[in-house]
């Protein structure tokens, strides 16, 4: 099991990610830099950052990052019961549109294929949420009126439409898939659901916060999320309140 040390770990690398990024964004814009160059640079140096040091604190443990080589750090990922999964940059068109705030980096560690430590840093709203120091979820009321789902700006999926019908919800357009699950535990929308494409690497961080929260979180199947797979592409999720799930799931299933 993910130790105090893994839990303070993610917190600290992401908001230390979160922190360049902040920085390399304000000295590109200053420059006039294009929209291209701030999705490239800050890719590059979170990467670079997240991978110096988890071979610094956790020489022995696999890493699996959106911008890097499956095998980056350990020979033999498929092997290892300790993979940090990373998203260095989650949302780089956001980042790219200052002053926008919805886009994060995740840093997770799954063990035996299940995330046990986990951090989101929302770096342009000043936050940074894990699994450091969880409070549950389950204490809250019910959110009075129509449950809010979130779903993206330009492509909403099929099924968020179809949830939003059944339960009588409305629509909230944001952007990164971190901003968008961090948005359900902060409690400013009830419902993320995503069909149609992801990878490990966007929503093992947000999965592993979410979850440790007391949240729902499942494919939209309702079968548990795994990872560290050979393939990496895990198309599909969903991150809402519990009162919320089973209906949300059999809407999805229709």
């Amino acid at each position: 099991m993910a130790t105090s040390d893994d839990h303070r770990l993610a917190a600290e690398l992401a908001m230390r990610a979160g922190v360049l990024l902040l920085e390399l964004r304000l000295r590109l814009s200053a420059e006039g830099a294009p929209a291209a160059t701030l999705r490239d640079e800050g890719d590059r140096a979170a990467h670079d950052l997240l991978m110096d040091a988890l071979a610094e604190a956790r020489p022995d443990d696999a890493v699996l990052s959106e911008e890097g080589s499956a095998h980056e750090v350990h020979p033999d990922r498929a092997e290892a019961s300790r993979v940090w999964i990373v998203d260095p940059l989650d949302g780089t068109r956001e980042f790219s549109e200052p002053p926008r705030s919805d886009w994060a980096v995740h840093v997770a560690l799954a063990e035996d294929g299940h995330p046990t430590a986990g951090a989101v840093a929302l770096p342009g709203l000043g936050l940074t949420l894990s699994t450091l120091e969880a409070n549950t979820t389950d204490d809250l009321a019910p959110v009075p009126g129509a449950p809010r789902i979130v779903v993206s700006r330009t492509r909403p999926p099929a099924e968020a439409l179809e949830v939003a019908e059944a339960l009588g919800g409305e629509l909230v357009e944001m952007g990164s898939a971190g901003a968008k699950a961090m948005a359900v535990v902060r409690g400013k929308v009830d419902v993320y659901v995503h069909s149609g494409g992801q990878y490990e690497w966007d929503n093992c961080a947000p999965a592993a916060v979410a979850a440790s929260v007391g949240l729902h979180v499942s494919r939209l199947d309702g079968s548990p999320l795994t990872y560290n797979h050979p393939d990496p592409y895990l198309p599909d999720l969903l991150i809402c309140r519990r009162e919320l799930a089973a209906a949300t799931l059999a809407a999805v299933a229709g």
